[in-house]
């Protein structure tokens, strides 16, 4: 991978954070107030909807700021290494995690009669989205991990 094709991810992952601190910090609070307005009924559930959605943005940045380690790994070609590894690991289960909060937040609201069909389709698409990323990370790693035995091995036999 070219430097400035490393230097353009790493933008984007810090672009990427940015953009999600922001919308949990200011947009996302607002929404929510509107959306008390709107629906007072369900006005109990605003503040526990709002700790379960912000509570994914850490998992999601902490993904992030590996994937911009995994990045350096890159560049510095040391990428099939025990390290790259462990990232890929831990990028695995800070999706899972995401994963386990938004099927915990959507079987509450579903209890309480709360679960719109439009909320559902964008839980159900976060879902769907960290479990990709999971898998894939999963299979990264296997094939990261096999690769680095082989090279292990290699430089063994020179």
């Amino acid at each position: 991978m070219t430097r400035g094709t490393t230097i353009f991810l790493k933008i984007s992952l810090i672009l990427f954070g940015i953009i999600v601190i922001s919308l949990s910090l200011f947009a996302l609070p607002r929404l929510a107030r509107d959306a008390v307005e709107s629906f007072p009924e369900f006005s109990y559930l605003q503040y526990p909807v709002l700790v379960g959605v912000n509570g994914t943005v850490v998992p999601f940045v902490m993904a992030l700021v590996q994937a911009y380690q995994l990045l350096q790994l890159i560049e510095e070609k040391t990428a099939f290494s025990e390290r790259a590894v462990e990232l890929l690991r831990k990028i695995k289960y800070n999706a899972l995690i995401i994963v386990g909060v938004y099927v915990i937040g959507m079987v509450v609201l579903m209890t309480q009669s709360a679960l719109h069909p439009g909320v559902a389709l964008m839980g159900l698409s976060i879902i769907f989205a960290s479990l990709i990323i999971s898998v894939f990370s999963t299979v990264l790693q296997e094939l990261l991990k096999k690769a680095t035995e082989i090279k292990t091995e290699n430089d063994l036999t020179v």
